[in-house]
């Protein structure tokens, strides 16, 4: 089979325009990026914002695997499919980080015959969303820098810095540094390091703001150190807020781009699904409502982090209700739940795969947990045998769960026609999104219902520092914000090595830390890296681009 890139680069992409007109837009709601790329006007919402809302489908996954699940191609598929069947379709996705791009993950752009274009384009620098924030946060970091050599008139205790600088691309190099170095000239030396731009605070402002003037009041509520008092020093403080609404003038504005199969494409932010919320911007979402009868919309990593975040921090902020969840899965990564090794998973073997079931079978409560139905989509590949098939179609049976196979890598729309129909039967049907926590709980209360609820945790510990940090909170009055856990990816525990439904174990959160701005506290469980490496043979190594400008490379 031809690689991604090839896939997309022989496609036939229509003009934006036409794009955009499906969704009744017309060219004055447009910001143009060439053919095939727009930004969509922030005037359009005046226009659209008392429209009906469509349905709203979420696309979660079992924890994932180095088996992968195809949770972005599933979701692209699906969009596609709902498309074909003559439904108003768009869908929601997040942008992809160049750290990943260039690593080990790969895009995000989906992959096969299920992908959004152009994914070259949306792959690298797409329409600069993520170097305005890269910029914007980098600023702040200067600004801060800079008030301490200007003589430190807010007695910022250097000490207590939090607001790190932060690129996009993985450098562990940078993790932790040491700036200010060079003499008196040169600034004021202390220890401080870079994150990923997806890790940035801004970004998971951008990703939950209603408005610029909503991202404005966000960046002033930015704590980026405390004084010699213990009170926090904000954004407001440095005088800078304005500067950093600048520039993000462009970047709120959501992405609009095409599916293979012509499906509009909404396409902006990508907060870092371990320490923020790991969903596409609140303003796409809401936009690709007004604008379609179905919206197919996709959330970070597992069921455990992605869909757990998206109902706690993105519906409770922005009114949002899924009116289905999508889990997807693929027989390969549940045998690896079930203790399978890798270069085994071509193998038929059914006692593996119902012990990693239990995996997809804890996802499926949690998802019924928060009161809507849920559909598992089984991305197929062809050493999957018709005895494993039927035996995760019995087992969702029992479950509750609509089952169907998806084939969207080498079918396109026509690989998920099954699973679309599945699903718009399940969107029909009455629900009510129900939160595992309210926001009048203590901060403990809070961690502990995630833990105990949906990883299945007996309980929590707390090191002295989180126990400090939740004191410190508390007395600052940010208690009433939601928990936004931050864990790996791998298990439903906070030890990676704990596949499957790992039971009788307890989550221990060693740090905390505070987005004010972003409004959610995090809590940090495990060793969770917010600059990630690249790997011994990165995937840069295999890109390239000829003379007539033809990529190479890129998946």
């Amino acid at each position: 089979m031809k690689t991604d890139v090839e896939i997309a680069q022989e496609t036939k992409m229509d003009n934006i325009k036409n794009i955009a007109a499906q969704l009744d837009l017309d060219e004055d709601d447009l910001e143009l990026y060439g053919k095939y790329k727009a930004k969509i006007s922030i005037n359009t919402w005046k226009k659209i914002k008392n429209k009906k809302n469509g349905k709203l489908i979420l696309v979660t996954a079992i924890n994932p695997t180095p088996a992968g699940e195809g949770k972005t191609t599933t979701s692209i598929g699906l969009g596609d499919a709902l498309h074909s069947l003559g439904k108003k379709t768009a869908m929601s996705l997040r942008e992809p980080s160049l750290g990943p791009c260039f690593g080990i993950k790969g895009g995000a752009a989906g992959g096969g015959y299920a992908q959004v274009v152009p994914m070259e384009d949306i792959n690298l620098h797409f329409t600069g969303d993520f170097h305005a924030l890269t910029s914007a946060h980098n600023l702040l970091a200067a600004v801060l820098d800079n008030h301490l050599q200007q003589g430190n008139a807010l007695d910022i205790d250097v000490r207590t810095i939090t607001w790190r600088r932060v690129v996009d691309l993985n450098d562990r190099a940078l993790r932790n540094i040491i700036c200010g170095l060079g003499g008196k000239a040169h600034g004021v030396p202390r220890e401080t390091g870079f994150d990923i731009t997806v890790a940035s605070e801004l970004m998971a402002i951008l990703c939950l703001a209603d408005d610029l003037q909503d991202v404005k009041k966000r960046i002033g509520s930015i704590v980026v150190a405390y004084n010699h008092a213990g009170e926090p020093v904000r954004a407001d403080d440095l005088k800078v807020t304005g500067a950093l609404a600048l520039l993000l003038k462009d970047a709120i504005k959501p992405n609009l781009v095409q599916s293979l199969e012509k499906t509009p494409a909404f396409i902006h932010g990508g907060p870092f699904a371990n320490i923020a919320h790991g969903c596409n911007s609140v303003l796409a979402t809401k936009y690709a409502l007004k604008l379609a009868d179905y919206v197919v919309t996709e959330a970070g990593f597992g069921a455990d982090l992605g869909a757990e975040k998206f109902i706690d921090i993105k519906c409770r902020a922005a009114g949002l209700k899924p009116d289905a969840v999508v889990i997807v899965a693929t027989v390969r990564a549940l045998k690896m739940h079930g203790g399978l090794p890798k270069q085994e998973l071509a193998k038929p073997d059914l006692k593996a795969l119902e012990a990693g079931m239990e995996n997809l079978c804890k996802h499926i409560e949690n998802i019924k947990m928060f009161g809507l139905p849920a559909v598992v989509a089984i991305n197929r590949f062809p050493t999957d045998t018709e005895e494993e098939i039927a035996f995760l179609e019995n087992s969702c049976k029992k479950l509750g769960a609509e089952f169907s196979l998806s084939t969207v890598f080498t079918d396109g729309s026509k690989g998920a026609v099954d699973l679309a129909g599945k699903v718009m039967r399940a969107a029909d049907r009455e629900s009510s999104l129900q939160f595992p926590y309210t926001v009048e709980m203590s901060i403990r209360e809070k961690i502990n219902a995630v833990a105990e609820k949906i990883y299945g945790a007996d309980g929590v510990d707390y090191t002295a520092a989180a126990d400090k940090m939740i004191a410190q909170m508390e007395k600052l009055n940010f208690a009433h914000l939601p928990v936004c856990m931050a864990k790996t990816q791998y298990s439903l525990s906070d030890d990676m090595t704990k596949l499957g439904r790992p039971k009788g174990f307890r989550i221990t959160v060693r740090e905390m830390r505070l987005c004010a701005g972003a409004g959610f506290i995090v809590a940090l469980a495990g060793n969770i890296l917010t600059m990630p490496g690249l790997p011994k043979k990165p995937a840069a190594e295999n890109m390239d681009i000829d003379s007539s400008g033809k990529i190479t490379g890129l998946f």
